[in-house]
């Protein structure tokens, strides 16, 4: 098989991915979606730091399923021995969808019924550190 100098000149890219999903969060989807939006496409530890001092009331559970996704990449990075770099960590995709609803009711005026939306949320986040070998990022 021949080579060509297109080929020899390719590196072999190599990356570390991994996700985290928290279901039936009690956050309605509206809300962990505005939190979401600020941390896609940044770095993990940036991410981490806008959402640590986020005064929105979702950035807590979002906090925590960066966290873990953070946690997950550096689990696989160790089970396929691979180097693995915290800072390098990027927020590929971040979204929420929209968990069940219970549906509650609350007694109102003349007999009637009021009915209540508690929303759910599933907040999933990837994270990526892209590597590759035998060169320079």
């Amino acid at each position: 098989m021949a080579v060509t100098k297109s080929q020899t000149t390719q590196e072999e890219v190599v990356t570390v991915e991994a996700r985290a999903q928290a279901r039936g969060v009690r956050v309605t989807p509206m809300k962990a979606r505005r939190v979401v939006n600020l941390i896609r496409g940044k770095q993990a530890t940036e991410a981490l730091a806008v959402l640590q001092f986020a005064p929105q009331s979702a950035s807590e559970p979002v906090y925590k399923v960066l966290a873990s996704a953070i946690a997950n990449a550096r689990q696989k990075a160790e089970r396929e021995s691979l180097p693995f770099d915290e800072r390098a960590l990027v927020v590929t995709t971040a979204y929420v969808d929209e968990g069940p609803t219970m549906k509650r009711f609350q007694p109102r005026a003349q007999g009637r019924a009021y009915r209540i939306n508690k929303r759910t949320s599933h907040i999933t986040v990837h994270v990526s550190q892209p590597e590759t070998n035998g060169g320079v990022r």
